[in-house]
């Protein structure tokens, strides 16, 4: 499976954008679907999640309220919409699954994805 992650781009602080997470080669079915972030010199942070097979989203602290993480399943896509970004939102983007379910407590925790896409950058102006 591959995961091809999209939409980054150069806005300004209170721009919105949405990234899209597409997988070829799989239909997502029981996966668990995450977005991480990277900004240089610091470690990957978590950002949010969703089970396919649907219930609550997840979001890590610092983009409650501002991101939703959504998914097509048509379109067997993943969506970060997100909004109000701020300056400290720039980063590398990416986007990551595992085949079956992620236990809340360990959503948040990178090493339990299988699958990473390439990244996408977000640059955001003050």
């Amino acid at each position: 499976v591959q995961l091809q992650a999209s939409g980054g781009g150069l806005v300004q602080a209170g721009d919105s954008l949405r990234l899209s997470c597409t997988a070829s080669g799989r239909t997502f079915s029981g996966d668990t679907v995450g977005w991480f972030r990277q900004a240089p010199g610091t470690e990957r942070e978590f950002v949010a999640a969703l089970r396919w097979t649907g219930g609550n989203p997840y979001y890590g602290d610092s983009v409650k309220g501002r991101f939703t993480i959504s998914k097509d399943n048509a379109k067997n896509t993943v969506y970060l919409q997100m909004n109000n970004l701020k300056p400290e939102d720039t980063a590398v983007y990416y986007c990551a699954a595992r085949y079956n379910r992620i236990i809340a407590s360990q959503l948040d925790n990178a090493a339990m994805y299988t699958y990473w896409g390439q990244g996408t950058l977000v640059t955001v102006s003050s």
